[in-house]
């Protein structure tokens, strides 16, 4: 990677941006092809991947600019829908750049399986069955999966608990797995199944439920940047908010304060960070559905609902902005293997590793939260949003090109943001 700040990358045509992106990430040939023909999915793989196929369904890809992880340039794919995404992180990246980038640093890709052991007569009895046969469980489950095993991975350690359910108590093993750089759901699944007549023998119960947990509490990852008060100040160049640098920061700070005491506001604050964690899934073939239901449960995990980013003023008066959440990704099999476009943002972004990839998803977080944040306690987040927007609604009119964008620029001018409005310019203008 030669450097992320691709000044002008949205001004490109789109046969430029691909060239920018295959000079600064060092894409072969092949990669620039798939991005030129637009890489709609053949059938065949498609058909594999789910059951039922007809066709595929395409979201825009975009490419997020400025970020720098761990003193390393990151050209970050975005597959999103939602206008203002791309740019809001590629503008908050670009404040943190001036500070040095982002700090991320991910924990080992350990995972979670859980075997529910019901019919139990005596709990206690039982836990301690379970914790001496520890050894002998952990190599069952490891002979289940030889070839993690051989990288370094495989399961590591077993933890039991006693639970009250309505029909009586039950025994809930966890086994602990390392899935080194895979997001872990088969091999966890089948090391559960592997163990669970061991377990039945032990204790005398009946095994119910035998899979992962998608809350990967073992698995989480930290980022860490500092936006600079000069750099956020420098951010609204051009545009008159009536605040000076001191009280931007401030208000910036309040709109997290509310978040923190208060979950009405702290579920929207943390679908704002999610905004950027499941586009980058998406565009890499994550399972992003299980990184959202994760992050949300960790949000409320030990304590009431509350966001998973934390902000704060150092000695600079600058805003020092932290997050932590599990995110269980894989670079092996699934969609990153059978998707073609899922393997170029792979390798336009150059990781390689899973734990690589998930410093990423939480630096993109935190930037996609301050953005909003930064929008949302100064001028307002249609301000910004509406007019990505505008053009949307253009093209909806029936407007294209220079139409369009004439279109957009006249209801943002107008403040009237309307499809009716968008028609009524189109036939004047015819």
């Amino acid at each position: 990677m030669t450097s992320s700040d691709l000044h002008g990358f949205y001004k490109k045509e789109r046969s430029e941006r691909i060239e920018a992106l295959c000079e600064a990430a060092g894409l072969a040939k092949e990669d620039a092809e798939l991005l030129e023909k637009n890489c709609i999915m053949d059938f065949e793989p498609a058909d594999s991947m789910i059951e039922n196929v007809v066709a595929t369904q395409q979201l825009p890809l975009g490419i997020a600019t400025n970020f720098k992880i761990n003193g390393i340039d990151r050209l970050v794919p975005m597959a999103v829908e939602e206008p203002s995404v791309v740019a809001a992180a590629s503008n908050a990246a670009g404040i943190v750049r001036k500070s040095g980038g982002f700090e991320a640093k991910a924990e080992d890709p350990i995972m979670i399986g859980q075997i529910m052991l019901v019919k139990i007569d005596d709990a206690e009895k039982a836990k301690n069955a379970v914790l001496g046969k520890k050894e002998e469980l952990i190599e069952a489950a490891n002979s289940a999966d030889p070839i993690l095993v051989k990288f370094g991975g495989g399961a590591k350690d077993i933890e039991v608990r006693t639970l009250e359910i309505e029909s009586g108590k039950v025994l809930l093993v966890h086994l602990l797995v390392d899935v080194r750089d895979a997001m872990g759901a088969n091999a966890v699944n089948t090391m559960t199944e592997t163990i669970a007549p061991i377990l039945e023998e032990a204790t005398g119960g009946k095994a119910r439920l035998r899979i992962i947990t998608n809350l990967a509490i073992n698995r989480k990852v930290k980022a860490k940047a500092v936006f600079s008060k000069q750099a956020i100040e420098e951010s609204f160049k051009g545009k008159d908010i009536g605040m000076n640098a001191g009280e931007i920061v401030d208000a910036i700070l309040e709109v997290y304060e509310l978040a923190a005491v208060d979950q009405f506001r702290a579920t929207t604050h943390n679908k704002g960070i999610m905004n950027g964690i499941d586009a980058v899934a998406v565009a890499t073939g994550q399972d992003w559905r299980a990184i959202e239901a994760g992050a949300h449960s960790f949000a409320a995990f030990g304590h009431n609902y509350a966001p998973l980013t934390k902000y704060s003023k150092n000695e600079n008066g600058d805003i020092v902005g932290e997050i932590e959440l599990p995110i269980a990704v894989g670079l092996v099999g699934g969609a990153v293997k059978t998707s073609p476009l899922a393997g170029v943002c792979i390798r336009l972004l150059g990781i390689k590793k899973a734990q690589e990839l998930s410093e990423v998803m939480a630096a993109v977080g935190l930037a996609q939260n301050f953005a909003a944040m930064r929008e949302i306690g100064t001028r307002g987040i249609q301000a910004g949003h509406m007019a990505l927007h505008a053009k949307n609604i253009a093209v909806i009119a029936g407007a294209e090109g220079k139409v369009a964008e004439e279109i957009a620029k006249k209801m943002i001018e107008e403040k009237k943001i309307r499809v009716d409005r968008a028609k009524e310019l189109l036939e004047a203008m015819k």
